[in-house]
């Protein structure tokens, strides 16, 4: 005996009068499919309650005629807005010219790029810009946040874990609950291996440039020239802190120099700093590596077009950002997600300057 199918519904597309062909509809789709208007726009917006034949009806149907979800209703049948910010609480000025946030960028464009999200970058350093992020963050215009660069006065990480948002750190945030998600490298150790590294070749007197007082990278590379030198019984006394930048670097070098003419080393916490001391000890007259040893941290670019090119410690941020697309896309699809904090090492990149 002949198994006879029902007939399959027609479904006329409409034309337009200039004669191009009318996008369908969900309306459309739900008649070729064979179910309900309802039906159908749970199956497109990957919601519950929808039986396996249904949604491989639905699905069948939007690809016969072409159908293309509308963003503004999938966004309200899903709550979701298919966005996630990076924010850079930092200066313009700064975002445009650290080689860190440009790595951060590549990173979490890499992450998503074979996802159905959205990038978003926030630069929010100035006045008020606490206040106005988070309102945007935490009413609806973004699923989840990837946050880099932290202050310890910066409300926004507090009231961005506070508030429920899915959001990820890059380098630990200061002043937090202790189940905010970050990926960090492990300075204190990375700091500790470049000040041995300066024992090492038999200097004695080294001094440290180190980041701002208020930031966890810089107090933790502090914190590891401390342990390096109060291992060796070396005195910690030769320290001056600046803001990651060249010009910050250069001026906390004079400073030093000036307080302690006898320095044969000084290990620096980014290479934009250390860039700016090597400039500072030419202009002087002060031979590196000769005179003074400088190391740095980042390895980011800069470190080979200084003269001498800089020795530095070498901290992977592209693959640190990827890793924290991956760990928020993760959690917005529901998957759980155990670790808390992912801790990269860092690698010691030898040059002429130490």
């Amino acid at each position: 005996m002949t198994e006879i199918s029902p007939p399959r519904p027609e479904v006329t597309l409409g034309v337009a009068s200039a004669g191009r062909r009318v996008a369908p509809t969900i309306r459309q789709v739900a008649a070729l499919a064979g179910v309900s208007r309802a039906t159908a726009s749970r199956a497109i917006n990957g919601g519950h309650l929808v039986s396996p034949q249904a949604r491989a009806a639905v699905e069948a149907a939007v690809a016969e005629l072409g159908f293309t979800p509308n963003p503004v209703a999938r966004s309200l049948a899903t709550r979701r807005t298919g966005s996630v910010a990076l924010v850079l609480p930092e200066p313009n000025t700064r975002v445009l010219t650290d080689p860190f946030f440009a790595s951060t960028i590549n990173g979490m464009a890499r992450a998503l790029e074979h996802t159905d999200l959205q990038l978003v970058l926030l630069i929010a350093r100035q006045d008020g810009w606490s206040t106005r992020t988070v309102r945007y963050l935490t009413t609806g215009h973004v699923d989840g946040a990837v946050v880099a660069s932290h202050h310890r006065d910066d409300r926004l990480n507090r009231e961005l874990v506070e508030s429920g948002l899915p959001c990820v750190f890059i380098g630990r945030p200061l002043d937090v609950p202790a189940t905010a998600r970050y990926v960090d490298t492990d300075n204190d150790h990375a700091a500790q291996l470049a000040t041995e590294h300066l024992i090492g070749l038999g200097r004695t007197r080294i001094g440290t440039i180190a980041g701002p007082a208020d930031m966890s990278a810089a107090i933790d590379r502090l914190s590891g020239w401390r342990a390096a030198m109060g291992a060796a019984g070396l005195a910690q006394d030769a320290v001056e802190l600046a803001d990651f930048t060249v010009e910050g670097g250069g001026a906390a070098m004079a400073r030093l120099i000036e307080a302690h003419p006898d320095l044969d080393a000084v290990f620096v916490a980014s290479d934009l700093m250390a860039s700016g001391a090597v400039g500072e000890l030419s202009d002087r007259g002060v031979r590196v590596p000769e005179d003074v040893a400088v190391f740095g941290f980042d390895d980011l670019g800069v470190a080979t077009t200084t003269t001498p090119a800089l020795s530095t410690m070498g901290q992977p941020i592209e693959d640190m950002a990827t890793r924290a697309g991956q760990i928020l896309h993760a959690l917005l699809a529901g998957e759980e997600v155990e670790e808390i904090s992912v801790m990269f090492p860092a690698r010691l990149v030898l040059r002429e300057s130490a």
